[in-house]
Order: C-alpha cells, then sequence, then structure tokens
C-alpha cells in the first residue's frame, strides 16, 4: 500500500486548519495540524517523516517567520519544503520569507487549485534538490583545481550533470548547486526550446512539462541546439557564462522576487539564485546570456 504523503498544516485560526484539512484530505494528503510555532515543532519532533509544511505568517507568540529560521537551522528540518501562507505578501516580505527559507507563498483567500499546484511543486522540488545534494557530496572535490572550461549540453540531465561538476568546482557547492540548475535549466527550456513563462504555468497544471521538453529535444529543429557554459577561477572570484542558442527575453522582471508571480509553481528561479547562490547575477545583450560572479572568501 502506498502511503500518503504528510503535510503540517500550522496557523492559529481553526477555520483556516480546517479549509486546508479539507482540501488536502480530498486530494489523497493526510494532514497533521498545529495552532502555533511551538506545537508545530513538537509535532515534527514527533513525525520526522512530514513531506511539506504549510505555515501561516502572522501567529501570536511565534510568527511564521520565527519558525521558519528555527526550522532552516534545524538538520533535521531544514529540507523540509516550507509554503508561506499570507493574507498580504509585499515584496519585502516576500524578500524576507524567502531568505529565511520559504520558496512558496500562498495568498489568501486561494483556490484549492492554487494550493495543490504549489504543494506539488514544493515536493517535486525538494525531491530534485536532495538528489542535487547528494550528488554533490558523492562527487569527488578533483574538480576544484580546475581554472578554466568550455562545456556544452543539451538535455536536462546534461544540465543536471554539470550543476553537480560546476558546483564543485567551487567552494560552496551546496549553494551554488541549486542556483547553477536553475539557469542550466532556464538555458534548454527557455533558450533552446522555446517554452515561454505562460507555457511552462499550463504544462505544470497539466502535468506535461517533462513530457514536452522530451517531446521538443526530439524535434529536428532543436537537435543540433546547444547551451554553452564557460567556467574561469580567475583568482579573487569565479566567472560562470551560460548562453543558449534562443532569442533572449526581457529578463529584467526576473531578477528580484516579483508578488505578482509569488504563488505561481514557477517563476522565482532566477531571482533566487541571484539572491542566494551568486555574489552578483546579470544578463548579457537580449538575455540569452547570463554572467555569474562567486566572490572567494566572502
Amino acid at each position: 500500500m502506498t502511503l500518503r504523503q504528510k503535510i503540517l498544516a500550522v496557523d492559529d485560526e481553526a477555520l483556516n486548519r480546517d479549509i486546508l484539512a479539507d482540501y488536502l484530505s480530498i486530494a489523497g494528503f493526510e494532514v497533521i495540524e498545529a495552532d502555533d510555532g511551538d506545537t508545530a515543532l513538537q509535532v515534527l519532533a514527533d513525525h520526522p517523516d512530514i513531506d511539506t509544511i504549510v505555515l501561516d505568517r502572522m501567529m501570536p507568540r511565534m510568527d511564521g517567520i520565527k519558525v521558519l529560521r528555527q526550522l532552516k537551522s534545524d538538520p533535521r528540518f531544514r529540507d523540509i519544503p516550507v509554503i508561506m501562507q499570507t493574507a498580504a505578501a509585499s515584496s519585502e516580505q516576500i524578500v524576507e520569507g524567502i531568505r529565511a527559507g520559504a520558496y512558496y507563498y500562498l495568498t489568501k483567500p486561494y483556490e484549492d487549485i492554487i494550493l495543490l499546484g504549489i504543494i506539488s511543486a514544493a515536493i517535486d522540488g525538494a525531491a530534485e534538490k536532495k538528489q542535487l545534494r547528494e550528488a554533490i557530496v558523492k562527487n569527488s572535490r578533483v574538480q576544484a583545481m580546475l581554472q578554466q572550461g568550455r562545456f556544452r549540453f543539451r538535455t536536462l540531465d546534461e544540465a543536471k550533470g554539470l550543476a553537480v561538476f560546476i558546483a564543485n568546482c567551487c567552494p560552496n557547492p551546496e549553494t551554488v548547486g541549486p542556483g547553477l540548475l536553475e539557469l542550466l535549466v532556464n538555458a534548454v527550456e527557455h533558450g533552446n526550446l522555446g517554452i515561454d513563462y505562460e507555457q511552462k504555468a499550463k504544462l505544470i497544471a497539466e502535468n506535461r512539462w517533462q513530457a514536452e521538453i522530451e517531446h521538443r529535444l526530439a524535434a529536428g529543429e532543436n537537435m543540433s541546439k546547444f547551451a554553452e557554459l564557460s567556467y574561469e577561477s580567475q583568482g579573487r572570484a569565479i566567472q560562470i557564462r551560460i548562453k543558449d542558442a534562443g532569442n533572449g527575453f526581457d529578463w529584467t522582471d526576473y531578477l528580484e522576487i516579483s508578488p505578482r508571480r509569488v504563488t505561481h509553481a514557477h517563476g522565482r528561479g532566477i531571482a533566487t539564485a541571484k539572491a542566494l547562490s551568486f555574489s552578483s547575477l546579470s544578463y548579457v545583450g537580449c538575455g540569452n546570456e547570463v554572467v555569474c560572479t562567486i566572490a572567494l572568501g566572502a
């Protein structure tokens, strides 16, 4: 028998917890409830197999941000994806939550389809990050001696393998890896294959994103399209350049977290990479080339 995935719903309002429990139970999840931050931490200690946490931001005694910081500082819980639930999502609040470890947001009121889409994205994203981290840990650190290199890639599997290799060339591989993978995947799906933001949202909602990637990779016009990565250790910094074969995009709206996109199942990768994975990140020209810098010793 397949075990149901467990969701911890943390909210001081009983009605909000009841609504969450109804939505999630109908969708097949097992729901565990907590009415404040202290209770949530105790529940996690008793249920280490929690898959995702839906956490209210505004609570008495210990608010959602404080709970989140405690979760992310504890090795037992830091890899559990947290979806921050809030009635008002200003850009400052969103950035504060992202930096504390909340990659996903829900703005009240929301529809059940949005809730389930965000939870699905959170669970899938956590699994991918776990695989990436394990691959980085297993990989040899010999490549940390690399001074300069050029690579090309075409598929998502090649992008993942390259992300592991290049991350291990850097002094903080587990920090660089997730952001680097976001940019490499962007180069394949958005750049070479031409899947735009709205198309990706629709494909994710219909659970067809991976199939569409494979379909487009096999198309004749895309068989010879490669993206390129160049790596150079410059003494006091590492510079990574990623260039795809696409027509570029208007990147200016994606460098910072946008309240308009915060409840979407995707669209935060570039901003998160800029904020958490690199010392600096900038796009060149039409947007089909991105330059990332890692300051050594920072």
